[in-house]
């Protein structure tokens, strides 16, 4: 079931990886996202930006409904219509993007989901589970269904694939 992936887009030329499980399956027992790519996708995360080069490495499904914006960020397509992202510098600066996935933590997650497997999976994955206090803050200081309350944390929990809608 071995399928290769070629990437040549404005970030990645020539870049190239298998995909060695089955499309949203057979993932690691410690990550259980609540949101796939296409989910989270036509929800509105990263202001729209985050995809708008490189469609054509994903699925076309993914983008039907996707909330983007080409030229710039715009937290309006957020669906709880705030910024609730740091600058891709800082994500470097602080050594959080591994240089096969330049543009951070989704799009390993785009990777992994499609069924590509890594050496960072282990190290994405303990990211993701510590976002998760973030989902505790929201839940203990928020009246469940209240969007208007910790707006920035509900947005940027659908960044790391909760459901922050749940809560």
């Amino acid at each position: 079931m071995k399928k290769e992936i070629i990437v040549n887009d404005k970030v990645q030329k020539n870049y190239r990886y298998s995909l060695t499980e089955e499309t949203g399956r057979n993932f690691h027992k410690d990550f259980a996202p609540e949101l796939t790519p296409e989910e989270m996708l036509s929800l509105g995360v990263f202001g729209g930006k985050y995809m708008t080069d490189c469609r054509e490495e994903f699925p076309a499904k993914w983008f039907k409904n996707a909330k983007l914006s080409p030229e710039k960020r715009d937290p309006a397509l957020n669906f709880f219509k705030v910024n609730a992202s740091q600058p891709l510098s800082l994500w470097r600066q602080k050594g959080w993007i591994h240089p096969d996935d330049p543009r951070g933590w989704f799009q390993w997650y785009c990777r992994y989901w499609l069924g590509r497997r890594h050496e960072d999976d282990r190290r994405q994955i303990k990211r993701w589970r510590a976002f998760r206090r973030h989902w505790s803050a929201v839940k203990n200081n928020c009246v469940k269904g209240d969007f208007g309350c910790r707006r920035k944390q509900r947005q940027a929990l659908l960044h790391w694939a909760y459901d922050s809608r749940k809560i």
